[in-house]
């Protein structure tokens, strides 16, 4: 494995961030992989929501191939309140909204007289998966900023079940937080249960609604994926989210199912 950055991004100016190669994408080396700016856009909006909110549900829209470009946030209010929030944020690059997130925070309270049984996932597994082979790739950004201790499913396509743990924070200088753990790799739920060849075939969500019940607790978080195939080019990634103490919430993603030309 070659050497870590410092972080995912590294912050030049007022809400202006340069990525750095952890971003990397593995369907285009110059572009970034949907989760690190996903948890970017969410660590902006956090930072203007008061405490005693928790984000309970991001949506981010891809809106073109994320250069790894210096960038730059903008967040805009559009539901204010006690109880319940909406924010909405932009990931600028080159003058062009390339990232637009639009999330739901709602208030904390007094703990529920029934409590939902939540079933752990399988344990982690000893030691990590050497040279985590994405599709015949080993050697790219983002793969390498996370440790995959898979459970089921790496060597085969279809369903694969997962545990992550992000190496490195997502802003140089800021402590790595539960939250962004959990969206750096939510946008890995497609790729890790890709159903087809991915020198082949692509298959690329052009949005992600990640919807959470609470925040992990620790260092470590579970991907329980499975993609799901149309008739007619389309596709649908679901996954489930979880840490050591049982289930954290869900990813969805519609997918472009196309082989590809060259």
């Amino acid at each position: 494995m070659s050497e870590q950055p410092e972080a995912f991004y590294l912050p030049t100016g007022e809400d202006v961030y340069e990525p750095t190669s952890a971003t990397e994408s593995p369907w285009d080396s110059d572009a970034q992989h949907g989760g690190p700016p996903t948890a970017l856009l969410a660590h902006a909006i956090d930072a203007t929501v008061a405490p005693g909110m928790r984000m309970a549900r991001i949506s981010v829209d891809f809106l073109a191939p994320i250069p790894r470009r210096t960038a730059r946030v903008e967040v805009t209010s559009l539901r204010p309140g006690r109880q319940v929030r909406l924010t909405e944020a932009h990931l600028i690059v080159d003058g062009r909204a390339a990232v637009t997130a639009r999330a739901w925070h709602i208030a904390t309270g007094p703990t529920p007289p029934v409590r939902t049984e939540s079933v752990p996932p399988p344990p982690l597994p000893p030691a990590p998966t050497e040279e985590y082979d994405f599709h015949g790739l080993t050697d790219w950004g983002y793969g390498q900023a996370i440790e995959w201790r898979f459970t089921g499913g790496q060597d085969t396509r279809g369903a694969a079940q997962v545990w992550t743990r992000v190496r490195i924070p997502l802003i140089a200088g800021r402590k790595l937080n539960g939250l962004a753990r959990a969206l750096i790799v939510a946008d890995s739920a497609n790729g890790v249960s890709a159903t087809l060849p991915f020198h082949e075939w692509l298959s690329i969500p052009p949005t992600m609604t990640t919807t959470l019940l609470r925040h992990p607790e620790g260092d470590w978080v579970y991907l329980d994926a499975r993609t799901h195939l149309a008739d007619d080019g389309l596709g649908l990634t679901d996954a489930t989210l979880s840490d050591p103490d049982g289930r954290l919430g869900d990813v969805a993603q519609p997918l472009l199912i196309r082989q590809r030309t060259t």
